[in-house]
């Protein structure tokens, strides 16, 4: 067996709005009481994970989260806009119902075609891929054996998840990506990647 590096991948505490179906995109919105508390609660489920690095999205609903497990394994942050969600454009901070009520015709063109459309001003899901696999290839490279902890988003994470398994980006709503869920990973030296938790 090569060498693997441990990536333990998790999206966010639980965001204010979370009730009402949104598209956060780079917004930098605010965590919820529950949403942080939720981080300190993911603490004792790493067992006896040695974290040697965080890495995380610059967005605050990220980088509290950081902030807090960082402190928990004694880690320094380092914050990378690449590990931002997918830039969903003019919709950023809009709910699903006012999007298909004002851009009916643009909502239903992303749903015929999720890897492809980009919605004005924002990113399509090939953009995503370009942006943040190359971050998670180079955090793997950099820590070549060790346990990384990576604080994203549910759209990233997801584009990361299909990339370990080899499946297509039109599968991405397939995988649930719950608030603060853990993720775990192996990124083998050879290039092989096996997921061991997903959506833990």
């Amino acid at each position: 067996m090569t060498e693997k590096t441990r990536i333990y991948l998790i999206r966010h505490g639980e965001v204010e709005g979370a009730g009402t179906p949104r598209y956060n995109g780079h917004a930098d919105v605010g965590l919820t009481e529950r949403g942080v508390k939720q981080y300190h609660d993911l603490k004792p489920r790493f067992g006896d994970a040695r974290i040697t690095a965080c890495y995380s999205s610059d967005l605050q609903r990220c980088r509290i989260g950081a902030g807090i497990l960082g402190e928990h394994f004694g880690v320094e942050p380092v914050f990378d806009p690449a590990l931002r969600e997918l830039n969903i454009g003019i919709w950023e901070g809009m709910t699903w119902a006012e999007i298909q009520e004002r851009w009916p015709h643009e909502w239903q063109s992303r749903l015929a075609d999720i890897v492809n459309y980009r919605v004005p001003g924002g990113e399509n899901l090939l953009d995503l891929e370009a942006r943040i696999m190359p971050a998670i290839e180079r955090i793997v490279a950099n820590h070549r054996g060790e346990d990384v902890l990576v604080v994203a988003h549910g759209g990233a994470n997801r584009v990361v998840l299909l990339n370990a398994i080899g499946a297509p980006l039109s599968t991405l709503f397939n995988i649930e990506q719950s608030y603060c869920c853990l993720n775990i990973i192996d990124w083998f030296a050879d290039g092989n990647r096996v997921v061991k938790l997903l959506n833990g």
